[in-house]
């Protein structure tokens, strides 16, 4: 039984979104807790090369920071990952009882997000979750995503927004790479060479801004905007 969660955050200059996404978290961790009296949850954003007052934010969010110069999402989301791994190994509680769930700042969670990637870790070591845009309202454009996207069980999808992962298993594969994009579907990538413990489910589904100007380059703002790109060639 898993009996520490860690909710890992990377964000860079994230002020304006980011209390937004730790308001879900805390009512995430909140719903967590009552579920399952004596979880610990935490939640670490991990402030990588910030100049803005993504700090603030964070201490007024309830959330610890944890400031770093990557410059890379793939680093930033491996020091927050094993800071927490860390911290639980000096508690005396094992990595394979600890639960490292990964989100974004420009992310909102659901109240169930963590009970329900730990009712699926009973059995899986990983679970890979689905996301959807937030505030999308080009109805030309959503109906474009969604033919692209497929919310259901076994979704072929990978979103560092909304994953889990074992810390056990996190440490056999080597964690996030140091990696500007795409570290996420290179961590999953991983997981499912070494295991078949994983599921892919849209039971913990998150939304994700679809704002058309985000902080990383190949992300899911660049997707959003290459797929605007797309629709509008096609409409002319």
């Amino acid at each position: 039984m898993i009996l520490s969660v860690h909710v890992v955050i990377p964000a860079r200059d994230e002020q304006e979104l980011l209390s937004r996404c730790l308001l879900a978290v805390r009512q995430a961790i909140a719903h967590a807790t009552a579920v399952r009296p004596g979880l610990i949850c935490r939640a670490t954003v991990v402030l990588d090369s910030c100049l803005d007052d993504s700090a603030l934010v964070v201490a007024q969010g309830g959330a610890r920071a944890l400031v770093v110069q990557h410059g890379l999402v793939g680093a930033a989301r491996d020091s927050g990952a094993r800071v927490a791994l860390a911290e639980d190994a000096a508690a005396g509680v094992p990595a394979s009882r600890t639960w490292l769930a990964s989100t974004d700042a420009d992310t909102v969670v659901p109240p169930h997000w963590i009970s329900g990637q730990l009712a699926l870790a009973e059995n899986y070591d990983a679970v890979i979750g689905t996301v959807q845009p937030l505030g999308l309202t080009d109805p030309q454009l959503l109906a474009q995503w969604h033919l692209r996207h497929q919310l259901r069980e076994g979704h072929p999808h990978v979103h560092g927004a909304n994953l889990g992962v074992r810390g056990s298993t996190y440490l056999q594969i080597g964690g996030f790479r140091p990696i500007s994009s795409d570290e996420d579907v290179d961590l999953v990538r991983r997981i499912r060479a070494r295991t078949d413990r994983w599921v892919a489910t849209d039971t913990v589904r998150a939304d994700t801004s679809a704002r058309m100007q985000g902080r990383l380059r190949g992300g899911f703002s660049d997707y959003l905007t290459t797929l605007r790109g797309t629709v509008t060639e096609e409409a002319g």
